[in-house]
C-alpha cells in the first residue's frame, strides 16, 4: 500500500453500486482472495469502471472500509447535547456493542488482523475509520459532560478508549477467536449496563 494516502477516489455515477460489490466480494473472500473480475461482476460494471474510481485494490478496499464505518458510526452524530451522562452511555455503549457484533464489524477485523503482516497501513486505517473515531466523538461528548460538571475526567481520550474497551468485555476475544456463543438480549444489557456502572463509579462528579 505504498503511497495509498497520496490517491484518493473519484466518484461518479456508478461510484456507490462499486463500493457495494466491492463489499460483498470482500467480505465473502477476504482481502487477499478478492479479485477484481469478481466485484465488477458483483457490482455489475466492467473492470475499466471500477479503476476510473479507485486505482487499486487496495484503495478500493479502504474506501469500502471507510464508507461502512462513517455509516455504522453516523448515528453517534444525532444524539442530543442535552442528554442525562447516563443515558448517553448507556446509548452509545449499545451502539459500540452493536458495531462488534455486526457482521460487517466481526468480518472486517478479521480481515485487517489477518492481512496486517502484508499491508502494515491497513491497521492505521481501519482504526482511524472505526474505533479511532467512535473514541474522537465519544471524547466530544465526554467533555460536554465533564463542562457541565457531570463527570470528572482528566484525560479525555484515555477515559474514552477505556469505555469503549468496557463495551466489549467478555465478547472481543470469543469472536476473533471464532467462538461462537449467541449474545442475547440479557446478555448484552449486562455488558453494557456494567460499562456505564463502572465508568460512572470512576469518573462520576463526585465519585
Amino acid at each position: 500500500m505504498t503511497g495509498m494516502a497520496d490517491q484518493q477516489a473519484r466518484r461518479g455515477r456508478n461510484f456507490d453500486q462499486v463500493l457495494e460489490g466491492a463489499r460483498q466480494v470482500f467480505l465473502r473472500d477476504g482481502f487477499e482472495r478478492a479479485s477484481v473480475d469478481d466485484i465488477a461482476r458483483a457490482a455489475g460494471v466492467t473492470k475499466a469502471t471500477i479503476y476510473a474510481y479507485l486505482p487499486d485494490k487496495e484503495l478500493l478496499f479502504l474506501e469500502v472500509m471507510r464508507e461502512e464505518c462513517l455509516r455504522q458510526t453516523a448515528a453517534e452524530a444525532l444524539v442530543p447535547a442535552d442528554l442525562p451522562v447516563r443515558r448517553f452511555l448507556t446509548l452509545a455503549a449499545e451502539r459500540i456493542l452493536a458495531f462488534q457484533l455486526s457482521d460487517f464489524g466481526q468480518r472486517m477485523y478479521r480481515i485487517v488482523v489477518g492481512e496486517g503482516a502484508r499491508f502494515p497501513g491497513l491497521g492505521r486505517q481501519f482504526h482511524d475509520f472505526g474505533p479511532g473515531l467512535v473514541c474522537q466523538r465519544l471524547g466530544q461528548h465526554l467533555r460536554g459532560y465533564v463542562g457541565s460538571g457531570q463527570l470528572a475526567i482528566e484525560d479525555i481520550e484515555l477515559a474514552a478508549d477505556q469505555f469503549a474497551q468496557l463495551c466489549k468485555a467478555t465478547i472481543t476475544d470469543r469472536l476473533m477467536l471464532g467462538i461462537a456463543e449467541p449474545v442475547t438480549a440479557e446478555r448484552a444489557a449486562r455488558i453494557t449496563q456494567g460499562a456505564v456502572d463502572m465508568f460512572l463509579a470512576r469518573y462520576g462528579a463526585g465519585g
